[in-house]
């Protein structure tokens, strides 16, 4: 027979391997969305479990129900932001135009280093 740990010692235990568990309290729903289906779970009890630096959620009970797909925001064209000093910034690390810099940052999505990368290469 195994004997039962009482909660303080399971987290004791838990942080001497390093590990640490925190639940997420007043959660009403949690949405899990595939290609094909969302899952719905209702009242559900959520633990965050820190592992090695990662987070895990356990998602534990609540009422579960499969849907269709909820329509998704359809990604609009949105143009990355950036200052008229990006550009100066881009052109002056790179020598090339004003033009060249701007046209430069928004093909890559506002990225300055990558933006400077790309006019170098």
């Amino acid at each position: 027979m195994h004997k039962r740990m009482n909660p303080r010692e399971q987290k004791r235990m838990m942080q001497r391997m390093g590990m640490n568990m925190d639940s997420v309290e007043d959660v009403h729903q949690v949405i899990i969305r595939t290609s094909s289906k969302d899952i719905v779970i209702d009242e559900p009890e959520v633990a965050i479990l820190q592992v090695q630096g990662q987070k895990m959620y356990q998602v534990i009970g609540g009422q579960v129900s499969e849907q269709a797909p909820s329509q998704r925001g359809v990604p609009v064209d949105v143009k990355p932001s950036f200052s008229e000093e990006d550009v100066q910034l881009v052109a002056d690390q790179t020598g090339k135009s004003l033009d060249k810099a701007r046209e430069a940052l928004i093909e890559c999505g506002g990225d300055l280093a990558k933006a400077i990368l790309l006019l170098q290469s």
